[in-house]
């Protein structure tokens, strides 16, 4: 187990430290000129030579990537070119509204995908299990984008129930959250279905049943619990994506969370915002995938982790 775990964090840190050589020359692959943006077009050409040697841009390459390497290392990633604060306090500020708007996604998507796919999987080709399949297909299908806007017209425009943007009480969070369960739901149900007809006509679910065990007990104790791999993975990736920022939903719905965050700082060619936001990101994507694969052999004891 310790070895496995020394294996993956290692494994880890090359990931991480593949994604900041990749961001670092991505960010600077993007038109524009970040002294320019900042100074705005009546700007002369020395006081734009001057803030590129302010904030180091005029320098070579491969110095600022080992300047940005030595500061990551240090756990330093810079200060922000527009906010002008550190980008770590940047992006942490954000964090925690972002997390809301996952977890808050991703609980509605578990309550309303498990009893949509066990609903399907028990009664396989009938009226349900068809409504359910065309149902979470549309999820998967539908952008967010045009969902988002479409809630936005109906529920805060047209019906004035519900604000259409921002993060001030309970209720910013409802548009939000369901724009980003819907597609959840269509992979979640999908997936809960698919499973539950692999393993209940398994011989230790016949055995199970043979014994006099309640439909229930069948059900909660052998079936979901065998069919929750592939499920908790997908959930993981998910949430994991979630966290880092739903950029789209993000940006629709004007919430300040890493994913609004993030598209603010390309738009404005904020190169240490982009690469501590992205690096945030691919940290938690990175946590959350050791966490799902240390959960197989809880829920599966023919895994073990050597």
């Amino acid at each position: 187990m310790s070895t496995y775990v020394i294996r993956r964090l290692i494994f880890s840190l090359f990931v991480l430290w593949g994604a900041l050589t990749i961001v670092f020359l991505a960010v600077r692959a993007i038109p524009g000129d970040p002294a320019l943006m900042m100074l705005g077009t009546d700007a002369t050409a020395q006081e734009v030579q001057a803030l590129r040697e302010k904030l180091g841009l005029d320098r070579p390459l491969i110095v600022q990537y080992a300047g940005y390497v030595i500061q990551a290392l240090a756990l330093d990633l810079g200060d922000s070119l527009r906010l002008q604060q550190p980008v770590v306090g940047a992006v942490a500020e954000r964090l925690p509204t972002t997390g809301r708007l996952a977890l808050a996604a991703m609980l509605l998507a578990v309550v309303v995908s498990f009893p949509l796919g066990i609903a399907a999987a028990l009664r396989p080709g009938s009226i349900i299990d068809s409504i359910v399949s065309v149902v979470s297909l549309l999820g998967q299908s539908i952008p967010a984008f045009w969902v988002g806007i479409m809630f936005i017209l109906i529920f805060a425009r047209q019906l004035r129930l519900l604000p259409s943007g921002g993060d001030e009480t309970w209720a910013h969070l409802i548009l939000p959250a369901v724009t980003v369960a819907l597609p959840l739901v269509g992979v979640l149900t999908r997936l809960v279905r698919s499973g539950l007809l692999d393993v209940l006509y398994e011989d230790y679910i016949r055995t199970a049943r043979a014994k006099g065990l309640p439909a229930g007990a069948v059900m909660r104790r052998h079936a979901l619990r065998n069919m929750l791999i592939p499920v908790i993975t997908v959930i993981g990736l998910q949430l994991g994506h979630l966290l880092g920022g739903a950029v789209i939903t993000e940006t629709v719905f004007a919430w300040p969370g890493v994913g609004l965050l993030l598209v603010d700082a390309i738009t404005n060619r904020d190169y240490p915002l982009i690469q501590a936001a992205i690096l945030f990101i691919t940290a938690i994507f990175i946590a959350i995938n050791f966490l799902v694969d240390l959960s197989y052999g809880a829920l599966d004891p023919r895994i073990r982790v050597q």
